[in-house]
């Protein structure tokens, strides 16, 4: 496979660019920060999509690589297949999908399946290679090629794994002590503890053991049940006995009530009784004043008769005066004083007369006060009397219908509750004065017996929920059964899966191994002039290299920039064995830190044994140009 050509609208730093790409070897020239990243990260994402997802970053690539202000964020991608199908894809990259156009330029975008979170995987189905296995094969930077000497084993493990099984992240050591830790984990052991199989047999212990108590809880439900039916009995015979006493308590205060209504009546009636008595004590008084007004009515007509006959006799004296004194003497002024004396006697007369009648009108004014005063209460005496005779009649009414009451009620209580209750029972309940206590009394019983019985249903519920629960352990202990056989065959499993590759990694070890011990004995004889010549590989110390006096050194031991080479290398082969194509093999200042041997004798490697690959080095200097110009190979050079 090869890229052809791309076409950058905007993305990143890079607008409206466009490369053509040769079929060997592509130098990528740029100044730090020019835009080579950037181009790389735009074939990366033409053929697998760009990621919002920041996935440890400070920001996502989406974020970066975004135009800053409103241009399209777009290009294209075209690419050719071993079997010289071509093809393009349009992205634009705020969109999930690209648009995948053949030969002809017909889209062909649904011909591949979509997944939900990697989206189109049209490179994946035509290479077999995805985004992980392309950044870590295909994809070689500086970092993965230059390890500080504290990592210097990750990379010999890498080596060490690509020799012994063919992948730098699969080890045979590794993978058996994997299955042997799922084996512990997944399952454990008799010694071990707080495994699944412990954990099990724990579990079915403790279930079988709370089975046999719960089983217990059998009889002791079937005692709870007679015992709460007592209970009830007994609650049920308090209850109706207190319904009864407090009916009885509502007769007694309706009782109560009546005889306040008859004491009522009775008491006004003896107030009309108090008032007829004070009202006939009052006329009494008023008698007493009558006949002393009479008394006075009878003195002043007597007054008034000895005041006409004073009057009288005074006159006829008078007269008989005057008489004798006008025969004896015949004075002229006896005829005046006559007259004169006349009218005096008639003054005085009808002064003490006028007295005497102002008497009379206030001895009448009185008797008139004294009758009205007498009608009135004669009226109220009358009222009086007449409104006893009623309420004698409402009491006797009230009294009799009181007592009918009281009868029915009382029969009616004996009626109710005298199957409940014994009949003389009742009659004592019906003669209790204290009912209030006795009420109280029976709640108190009821109250401490439905405690009781309270305590009971919680017993029993609790016992419920155990017998409830019964059936749930017995499945528990069928799924822990069941979880238990599962446990035994996925050791067998295990057991059989570590056999087999045990066998597998024997039959690597006789195939795969000595062909990469073979091609990495090759490779570092060419990489090294010679200086290591033979690379094998020992279970017990891993990967050895042959010095040139004939003996054997752990590669732990070899310089880092030795390590680097080697590690390269091995990458490099290992994209010969990804895909049924012949993948494009990119170096990111792979050479950063190569001396001119190195780099001269890696670039000459690169040339002769990928020859049919396309390439392309990504660097800030001319190093790469400048030797591949003194070996006489043929480059394309394409400056940022």
């Amino acid at each position: 496979m090869k890229i052809n050509k791309l076409k950058i609208n905007s993305y990143g730093k890079l607008k409206e660019k466009e490369i053509d790409f040769s079929h060997n070897i592509n130098i990528i020239y740029g100044k730090n920060e020019a835009g080579k990243s950037t181009l790389l990260n735009f074939i990366i994402h033409c053929f697998y999509g760009i990621s919002k997802n920041k996935k440890g970053k400070e920001i996502s690539d989406f974020e970066r690589y975004i135009p800053w202000v409103g241009e399209e964020f777009s290009g294209k991608l075209a690419y050719e297949l071993d079997n010289q199908e071509t093809f393009e894809i349009y992205r634009d990259f705020k969109k999930r999908n690209p648009k995948v156009y053949n030969e002809h330029k017909e889209e062909i975008s649904k011909a591949f399946n979509v997944d939900k979170n990697k989206g189109n995987e049209f490179f994946y189905e035509q290479t077999k290679i995805d985004e992980t296995l392309f950044l870590s094969t295909i994809l070689v930077n500086q970092k993965e090629v230059v390890l500080p000497k504290q990592e210097q084993h990750i990379l010999i493990q890498k080596i060490a794994n690509l020799v012994g099984t063919g992948e730098d992240n699969v080890s045979f050591k590794r993978a058996i002590e994997r299955i042997d830790r799922r084996k512990l984990e997944e399952i454990g052991t008799e010694r071990s503890r707080e495994k699944p199989i412990n954990l099990i047999s724990k579990e079915r212990e403790r279930l079988e053991k709370e089975k046999k108590e719960i089983e217990k809880c059998i009889n002791i439900k079937y005692e709870i049940e007679e015992e709460r039916k007592i209970l009830n009995q007994r609650i049920e015979k308090l209850e109706n006995k207190n319904k009864c006493l407090k009916e009885i308590k509502l007769v007694q205060e309706n009782e109560k009530i009546e005889k306040e209504k008859i004491k009522i009546k009775i008491n006004l009636k003896n107030e009309n009784d108090k008032k007829i008595e004070i009202i006939k004590n009052h006329m009494n008084e008023l008698q007493t004043e009558d006949k002393q007004v009479e008394e006075k009515k009878k003195e002043i007509h007597i007054e008034k008769h000895k005041l006409n006959k004073k009057t009288v006799l005074l006159f006829i004296g008078i007269l008989v005066i005057y008489g004798l004194l006008y025969i004896g003497i015949k004075n002229k002024y006896i005829n005046f004083i006559f007259p004169f004396t006349v009218l005096i006697i008639f003054i005085f007369y009808f002064i003490a007369k006028n007295k005497i009648k102002n008497k009379e009108k206030k001895i009448k004014k009185s008797i008139e006060k004294i009758n009205f005063q007498k009608n009135n209460l004669n009226y109220e005496i009358n009222l009086l009397e007449k409104n006893n005779i009623e309420l004698e009649n409402e009491i006797k009414e009230l009294q009799h219908n009181f007592t009918l009451m009281i009868t029915v009620k009382k029969e009616k209580i004996k009626n109710t509750y005298i199957q409940e209750i014994e009949e003389n029972k009742i009659r004592e309940l019906i003669q209790l004065e204290d009912i209030n206590s006795a009420i109280q009394e029976l709640e108190d019983k009821i109250s401490h017996q439905k405690i009781a019985l309270h305590t009971l249903e919680l017993d029993n519920r609790n016992i419920e929920e155990k017998l409830e629960k019964l059936s749930t352990i017995e499945e528990e202990l069928i799924r822990y059964h069941q979880e238990m056989d599962s446990l035994k065959n996925l050791e067998k499993s295990i057991n059989l899966a570590k056999q087999v590759l045990s066998e597998a990694y024997e039959e690597m070890k006789n195939t795969v191994t000595p062909k990469f011990t073979e091609a990495l004995s090759k490779m570092i004889a060419e990489i090294t002039n010679r200086k290591y010549t033979n690379v094998r590989w020992n279970d017990e110390i891993g990967l050895i290299v042959e010095l040139e006096n004939g003996n054997y050194m752990p590669a732990t031991r070899l310089s880092i920039g030795t390590i680097d080479q080697l590690y390269l290398s091995l990458r490099l082969a290992m994209v010969e064995e990804l895909s049924e194509e012949k993948m494009p093999i990119i170096l990111d200042e792979a050479f950063a830190y190569y001396d001119a041997e190195r780099l001269k004798n890696m670039l000459t490697y690169i040339a002769k044994r990928f020859k049919d690959y396309q390439v392309m080095i990504f660097s800030c200097t001319n190093r790469e140009k400048e030797i591949l110009e003194e070996l006489g190979l043929p480059y394309h050079f394409i400056e940022i």
